[in-house]
């Protein structure tokens, strides 16, 4: 999916050509977190390039994970999500690439580390320049909340290095704390008042009590320079597998600046998975980062953006947010609808999709890569994702839908996933009998399971015996046609809402999980073209009217 998406967007020149793009897949076997995939990484540019690769500047973006709490960015990429504005619309990808352009001319062979659902924004002097030429780690740091903080790596920053004034300072760090609560980070030494040690954003809104509020330093993208990474490679081929998940930030800054101590090692509140030899590992990268230095760029006059999940990606694109402010994100982005007012509300976010005149979209939905007919109704703040809509048809508010191309027995079939916005995918059960906790739109799924007739049995979950939760649930039909697939999954949401039988007998059912195994991503891509393919059509015929 990835490599097919990057060979598209290289042959409409869309990204700078003169960069070499990788690839690059964790290797079989235990989830190894993005730590372990950074040094997977490392062992493939070594293999690709010998030791050419030492004197490569490297971006490295982590963009594997299910996304489960944004499932429209499950089948092609988080660092493929949409955004909405350009033309032809920017994806997260080139985003990347825009907010780091200088970087590179800035810095000595080494990698930069980021995550492929974030942004910075930043604004510097015109004189400031952010430079990653010092040996060891170089981190950029962001004034947030103490809550912020508790999500995040927070930086215990020398304070006699650093005074808190002007866009961009050069520090270092005495110890990095991972996701602490706000007591750990008090006693540590991490927070300051933003009127002394920060001036904040100037777009105009910050309030004199904010100026004055207590304020962390977090963390986002950070760089190592090419010694470190050969230590870390050494290190790699030493383990032979490495059978757990580690955290690139937990777990390699952590064990730097002055006052790092071991006791992290043994802390596993937030490790997803607890391996019996993550502690041995993480001890063995401890001895062998320990003393190196933490060098920090802060950025007094910057904002992190995490747009990962569904709430976020909402809000951000369709609120009145800083970041649709500062990006000038658009309501509508390379789509084609009519010039009837009804149709869109400025909150509304439609990224390359085509609405036919008579629509409706209420305030704060997301439309992306879709077809919406004629007499379709579309609620507030719904994420509507690959999908086409041809049917009479008033669609709730909250309602995620997303449709895929999946592709079995050599056949190409669709099927569309429909949820709340708030519903926790990420939730599960280890038993049958407490499947009654999972909710689907705010109803137990056992009372909706009901009303579509699917019994409650060992084949009801994908997973086996094991995650029992609704993204492996086998609830969605698999169809014949894209709107086929879109009608049956709305009129099952419909029998839950309002408490009516719609049974699916005769179907095949798949889970999330499933349609994943099967996604027919070549398919998936040639919707979104047929799509872009009509927009340019219709702009060329209307400036031809002109």
């Amino acid at each position: 999916a990835y490599r097919q998406q990057l060979a598209e967007k290289l042959s409409r020149k869309e990204l700078p050509l003169g960069v070499r793009y990788h690839v690059f897949v964790d290797p079989p076997g235990p989830k190894i977190g993005n730590g372990g995939s950074t040094l997977h990484v490392l062992q493939c540019l070594e293999d690709l390039y010998g030791d050419k690769w030492t004197s490569f500047i490297v971006l490295l973006i982590h963009s594997g994970g299910y996304s489960q709490r944004l499932p429209n960015a499950s089948a092609l990429g988080k660092i493929f999500t949409a955004l909405p504005f350009g033309d032809p619309v920017y994806q997260m990808l080139e985003l990347k690439l825009a907010m780091y352009i200088d970087f590179p001319s800035h810095m000595k062979p080494g990698i930069l580390i980021t995550c492929s659902d974030d942004i910075e924004l930043y604004s510097t002097g015109v004189t400031e320049t952010v430079t990653f030429d010092k040996p060891g780690f170089t981190a950029l740091a962001h004034p947030s909340d103490l809550t912020v903080g508790t999500t995040h790596g927070v930086f215990v920053l020398d304070p006699s290095s650093f005074s808190g004034k002007g866009g961009l300072e050069y520090t270092s760090c005495h110890h990095f704390l991972h996701k602490p609560d706000i007591e750990t980070m008090r006693q540590c030494g991490a927070v300051c008042v933003r009127g002394s040690c920060s001036q904040l954003s100037s777009s105009g809104d910050d309030s004199d009590s904010e100026m004055d509020s207590e304020c962390v330093y977090t963390d986002s993208i950070f760089y190592m320079d090419h010694s470190i990474a050969k230590q870390l490679l050494t290190f790699y081929k030493q383990m032979g597998t490495l059978c757990c998940e580690i955290d690139a930030y937990g777990d390699f800054l952590q064990a730097l600046g002055p006052r790092a101590t071991q006791d992290y090692t043994k802390n596993t509140s937030n490790v997803t998975k607890e391996e019996s030899r993550l502690v041995e590992v993480r001890q063995k990268l401890h001895s062998l980062l320990k003393g190196t230095t933490l060098n920090v760029i802060v950025l007094n006059n910057s904002k992190f953006y995490h747009i990962g999940t569904t709430q976020e990606y909402l809000f951000h694109f369709t609120s009145d947010s800083k970041m649709k402010f500062e990006l000038n994100l658009l309501s509508a982005a390379f789509s084609v609808f009519s010039d009837k007012a009804e149709t869109l509300d400025q909150s509304a976010s439609i990224i390359q999709s085509i609405l036919e005149p008579g629509c409706f979209i209420r305030p704060g939905s997301i439309i992306e890569y879709s077809r919406i007919g004629p007499e379709v109704s579309v609620g507030k703040n719904s994420i509507i994702s690959g999908s086409y809509i041809n049917l009479k048809i008033d669609i709730p508010s909250n309602c995620f839908l997303s449709s895929l191309s999946i592709k079995i027995n050599s056949q190409v079939k669709y099927v569309s996933m429909v949820f709340s916005v708030e519903d926790d995918l990420k939730k599960s059960v280890k038993l049958l009998s407490d499947i009654h906790s999972l909710q689907f739109f705010g109803v137990s799924l056992l009372e909706c399971l009901d009303l579509w007739g699917v019994k409650v049995s060992d084949q009801l979950f994908s997973s086996g015996n094991t995650h029992l939760g609704l993204w492996t649930a086998r609830i969605f039909p698999v169809c014949s046609t894209l709107s086929e697939s879109v009608r049956m999954s709305l009129k099952m949401l419909n029998s839950v809402q309002h408490m009516s039988a719609f049974k699916l007998n005769g179907f095949k059912l798949l889970s999330v999980e499933e349609m994943l195994t099967y996604k027919d991503v070549e398919d998936m891509l040639k919707f979104r073209k047929q799509i872009y393919d009509e927009i340019r059509l219709q702009r060329r015929k209307e400036k031809s009217d002109l």
